[in-house]
């Protein structure tokens, strides 16, 4: 497993599963099917949204944003995990960490705050749907997903830094099956404990912005909700939120999980199959979760099935 030991290699060993060898063959199987549904699902989001006019609305634009997220979000760690579960090889880089860490951190980041946005666009619409297309016009759509973005990148910037200051004691096998922050710092030959309250502080910040706003925006919509006298308005008004709430409660719980508990509670094996759960699975039900529960999805798909076996005249 370390044919790079003795050698000037200076990246790091990814053990992951390799103590389960048997698991390992199950999982890659098991691996491969989700990332292919997962590409398979967010490009269909992707493309209806962009080749359907119904679908061409604020609600379908921040959706289409989070499955190409999810896209990328999958494609940072599955790729190179389907590899090292098929060979003895399970080397990445000094610079493949750094840029792995980088990007894993912005995009959780970037979903995290996304999520709120989404959820202010379900306030909009259900709480102001008379003035629902003023108010999310196209040009504050396109500021508010480039500042889930831009805003979310600069902060990994400063949180990928942290865990490569501390000296590490020679040991460059690391206890997951990609390059993340809680198992990077069991590494260290110092006390981390002033690097891991930096990076608490910075995630239960991020955290805590998203959640004000999808706590505001959902408590408004409940409000709507229980003024509507008919049961039908009621269930309409839920079926645009059911599916938002789903991937929150997806995200979310498996995100402070992770992040959120103190660090002499991590357990490694325990977080290896949390984040299996919360990079892997999440980014692959989103899609299905909602296009099962939105008529208009499933109908945009029937159109494009129908159209594509309609010869041309």
């Amino acid at each position: 497993m370390d044919p790079k030991n003795g050698s000037s290699f200076t990246g790091f060993f990814l053990l992951g599963f390799s103590d389960r060898p048997q698991l390992e063959r199950v999982l890659f199987v098991v691996l491969l099917i989700f990332y292919l549904l997962t590409l398979l699902g967010n490009t269909t989001i992707i493309v209806l949204s962009l080749l359907d006019p119904h679908l061409q609305t604020p609600m379908y634009f921040f959706l289409s944003n989070l499955s190409f997220l999810d896209l990328c979000y999958m494609t940072t760690t599955v790729p190179q995990l389907l590899v090292h579960l098929r060979g003895a090889d399970k080397s990445i880089s000094f610079a493949g960490c750094v840029a792995q860490l980088f990007v894993y951190l912005g995009l959780g980041g970037t979903e995290c705050i996304l999520l709120g946005v989404m959820a202010f666009d379900r306030y909009a619409a259900v709480c102001r749907p008379l003035h629902y297309t003023v108010i999310m016009h196209a040009c504050l759509c396109a500021l508010m997903a480039s500042a889930s973005w831009f805003t979310v990148f600069v902060n990994s910037s400063l949180q990928m830094v942290l865990p490569f200051l501390v000296p590490l004691c020679g040991i460059n096998k690391i206890e997951h099956f990609f390059c993340e922050i809680p198992p990077l710092l069991k590494l260290a030959c110092v006390d981390t404990t002033v690097n891991e309250s930096e990076l608490f502080s910075v995630s239960v910040i991020i955290v805590l912005i998203s959640m004000a706003l999808i706590t505001f925006s959902y408590g408004q919509i409940v409000r709507a909700m229980l003024r509507i006298k008919s049961v039908l308005g009621q269930r309409k008004a839920f079926g645009t939120c059911g599916s938002h709430l789903t991937v929150v409660s997806l995200f979310y719980g498996t995100g402070i999980y992770i992040y959120l508990q103190p660090s002499n509670n991590y357990s490694q094996d325990q977080g290896k199959f949390i984040s299996l759960f919360y990079t892997i699975v999440t980014p692959m039900v989103n899609p299905f979760i909602y296009t099962l529960r939105n008529k208009d999805v499933t109908g945009a798909m029937r159109k494009m099935c129908v159209g594509a076996m309609t010869p041309d005249d």
